[in-house]
């Protein structure tokens, strides 16, 4: 009898360690879409920079719940198709509790029935604010770019105080580009302001001295290119070769350092709405960012041997919202989901509150209005 009870102790124990052991091995798979190579890279390759790094660090700590944070990523290209079969392989193959990315609009909303379908949360490091709404249609869609529709606020405000009535517009063809088209077109009357000329250009277009041309004929007083693609540095270079002296405003997609010396002495005086990892040092001490702007630019840069950036910054808010989750809700993709419309954060793109109506959980006063000068980046005064 007494071997019996012995047998049965030491057989509990036995299944109980091989269960306590699974647990501890068994880790939080989360997937990552970003346009590593391609036109785009300038965005999905500090995004994947951003996510190795902090994983690493997590990992290092101990993990989440005991849990080992496993990652894995896959390389959209920028092209939607590409995305799309990602994000098939990761829930399929992978079975990945959350997807982080991808890095641009028009993959993002590709991608959109396939996670939603699935039942798997997605925060999207892009910014058009169709990603995420109608959020009746989006139940298990997030983002963390600024909105765009926030951006366009922002520069129509700026055009306001400068007594600009007249605008030209030149946008790409990208999902980003044709969103921000929507957005300047939808709410250019609500300012007061006319759209007199509307150019685009393709992602390998590398002239558009002929859209500009259109523009300048069209009577425009400034110029808004609308892009995210290194085309978008060609605008000021063509305007600055035309002697147009209008002012040009850029999208919140020209947050990358490369994009100014790509463009040159022509990008001095842009305007654009941007984060402000981008003018960190001009950052109040006593704003709730500062701290986190300033540990994020000097960890980055001392690891990757290159200026950081707002896409960057994307890709940190995302992975650290998906770790507050985690935290919050174990591995199960419903929990997770729930668990992000309550999270309040801090981060690099600004203040996140998000909710069951929103699921961007910014507004426009995450963006401070920049410009170039001297090749930097600074706050524009």
């Amino acid at each position: 009898m007494k071997r019996k009870v012995v047998l049965l102790i030491v057989t509990g124990l036995f299944i109980f360690t091989s269960i306590a052991a699974y647990a501890a091995e068994k880790s939080y798979k989360v997937g990552c879409i970003y346009a590593i190579t391609g036109k785009a890279s300038w965005l999905g390759e500090p995004e994947m920079n951003t996510v190795k790094m902090i994983a690493e660090k997590i990992n290092a700590a101990g993990g989440i719940n005991g849990h080992k944070l496993e990652l894995y990523i896959e390389d959209s290209q920028g092209q939607n198709t590409r995305a799309v079969n990602a994000a098939k392989k990761l829930i399929k193959k992978d079975k990945v509790c959350a997807i982080i990315g991808p890095s641009r609009s028009g993959t993002s909303l590709a991608c959109v029935p396939i996670v939603s379908a699935a039942k798997v949360p997605m925060i999207s490091c892009a910014a058009a604010e169709s990603i995420i709404t109608p959020v009746s249609e989006r139940k298990w869609i997030f983002k963390t770019a600024q909105n765009d529709s926030d951006a366009v606020r922002r520069i129509y405000e700026n055009m306001n105080e400068r007594g600009i009535k007249k605008v030209g517009l030149i946008t790409g063809t990208t999902g980003f580009g044709n969103a921000g088209r929507k957005q300047l077109k939808s709410m250019a009357g609500k300012y007061g302001l006319e759209i007199v000329a509307d150019e685009t250009y393709t992602p390998a277009d590398t002239d558009m001295t002929a859209q500009l041309v259109n523009i300048r004929n069209a009577g425009a007083q400034a110029i808004v290119n609308w892009s995210i693609v290194p085309a978008q540095s060609i605008v000021p270079k063509n305007m600055a070769q035309l002697k147009m002296n209008i002012q040009l405003y850029q999208s919140h997609g020209f947050g990358n350092i490369k994009y100014v010396k790509a463009a040159g002495k022509a990008a001095d005086g842009l305007i654009f709405p941007g984060g402000r990892l981008l003018a960190v040092d001009t950052v109040a001490e006593d704003n709730p960012q500062k701290k986190v702007l300033t540990a994020y630019k000097a960890e980055y840069e001392a690891r990757f041997k290159e200026p950081s950036s707002t896409f960057g910054g994307h890709a940190y808010d995302a992975i650290n919202i998906i770790v507050k989750a985690l935290k919050m809700a174990g591995d199960n993709p419903a929990a997770i989901r729930d668990a992000i419309e309550k999270i309040r954060f801090v981060g690099i793109s600004g203040s996140f509150k998000f909710s069951p109506t929103d699921h961007s959980g910014l507004d426009k006063s995450s963006f401070d209005m920049l410009t170039v000068k001297n090749g930097k980046f600074v706050v524009l005064k």
